[in-house]
């Protein structure tokens, strides 16, 4: 496999953390300071769209804590269990904007139905006065 690339930084307690998971089950990678590869990191952060440390890069993916992965152990999951898709990154793309719009929508359609009930409980309680 690839050799893994980590953007981190020095006073980042869970990038210490992904590093030593990383070093325990001896996978190799290479540490990238956020401070000494500025301009590499800032396209990173361009391409992304997020600033979060540890972001990883593998096999020309980038994988963000939180977007990504939970925790290191998630990570080194992820990394052992990937394999090459047979669909085309458009195809691949498409379909997880298909997914992220689907998600958005239900959670409107949640947010909505809420608000709806706090209205509702807010007209009793004012028609009770």
């Amino acid at each position: 496999m690839n050799r893994i690339k980590i953007y981190t930084n020095g006073t980042c307690p869970y990038c210490k953390s992904i590093k030593e998971e990383l070093d325990k089950k001896d996978i190799k990678f290479i540490n990238m300071d956020t401070t000494e590869y500025k301009d590499e990191w800032q396209e990173v952060v361009n391409l992304t769209g997020m600033s979060t440390v540890p972001t990883v890069k593998h096999n020309d993916e980038f994988y963000v804590p939180g977007r990504d992965f939970s925790n290191p152990e998630h990570l080194i999951n992820i990394r052992n269990n990937k394999e090459k898709s047979k669909y085309s990154d458009s195809k691949r793309t498409l379909e997880k904007l298909k997914t992220l719009n689907y998600n958005m929508s239900q959670a409107f359609q949640r947010m909505d139905q809420l608000l709806k009930q706090i209205e509702t409980k807010l007209n009793v309680e004012e028609n009770d006065k």
